[in-house]
């Protein structure tokens, strides 16, 4: 039972950034890859400045500002530079991995000696019921600020960005902003996410990031998944839906592993099980 808690504590952790490409791929129609460096730097940040004690406000508060910058960087990089979104998105990926390697002076920062966040927030006597309650806090916290942002006006012009730039653009809406700052927020739920996942595993590795964005992007299309099935259209049962599917995203492996499968295998049946994602509902489709 417990091995299915810690997924489901993990499940929690990632819904940030589940969220987050939630807003690139379903909002803005942008594959963006920057996912796999900002998640990496959100931990690397969290990691060294937890090293140096600085305060867990102070910490959340560099990730997510070190996650908007990358975000920022890729939306400049696309707009500005008219480079396309994905390959935007992979030059700065690319780059944030010395980033993330200068930052963190090593391959990999162990934080057992230091006062994390489901410490600081400890209610109950066994460690699993307190991420649960932190990894569920974050989770409501999260989603109800997206929500509400998304239901207000620059929410709703976000949306129709995402819709129709040359209906936005008659409206006199910036598409070039809108998108950059949309990137930014996305990756700073990313880089939350990093924030959360490193203090939870009690170390963050120049490598964790890789292959990140695969698990975000099964974690969104099984929430897609959900949304079609139930016919949601209320933004905020949405939200719930994406969080729903990085929870069940998560359950899924913890099943692979308890049957014995191969760990080194773990990222290919990641890869398979986001192919099935995708494929299998297009075959039924064109035969239908």
């Amino acid at each position: 039972m417990l091995f299915y808690l810690t997924a489901l504590v993990l499940g929690l952790c990632l819904s940030a950034m589940g969220l987050g490409i939630f807003i690139t791929m379903k909002i803005f129609r942008i594959p963006d890859i920057t996912t796999d460096g900002s998640y990496t730097l959100g931990a690397a940040v969290t990691a060294v400045l937890l090293m140096q004690g600085w305060p867990l406000p102070a910490v959340a508060g560099v990730a997510m500002v070190a996650g908007a910058l990358a975000g920022v960087l890729t939306g400049l990089v696309h707009t500005r530079f008219k480079i396309d979104a994905l390959l935007a998105g992979i030059l700065v990926m690319t780059g944030l991995y010395s980033v993330n390697l200068s930052i963190l002076g090593r391959s990999n920062i162990p934080l057992i000696q230091v006062e994390t966040i489901f410490k600081a927030l400890a209610l109950f006597e066994k460690p699993i019921y307190n991420e649960l309650f932190v990894g569920l806090l974050f989770l409501v916290v999260l989603s109800g600020l997206l929500a509400y942002v998304l239901r207000t006006d620059f929410g709703i012009a976000m949306r129709a960005t995402g819709n129709s730039e040359s209906m936005t653009r008659a409206l006199g809406i910036n598409n070039d902003r809108m998108k950059i700052i949309g990137l930014a927020i996305a990756n700073t739920l990313t880089a939350l996410s990093g924030f959360l996942v490193a203090q939870y595993q009690n170390f963050t590795d120049i490598n964790m990031g890789i292959g990140i964005v695969l698990v975000g992007l099964g974690s969104v299309l099984i929430g897609d998944a959900l949304i079609k099935w139930i016919g949601v259209r209320n933004i905020w049962l949405q939200l719930a839906m994406v969080t729903a599917g990085c929870i069940l995203f998560q359950l899924v492996l913890a099943v692979a592993l308890s049957l014995g499968v191969n760990p080194n295998l773990l990222k290919l049946i990641t890869a398979v099980f986001v192919l099935a994602i995708v494929g299998i509902p297009r075959v039924f489709q064109k035969k239908e």
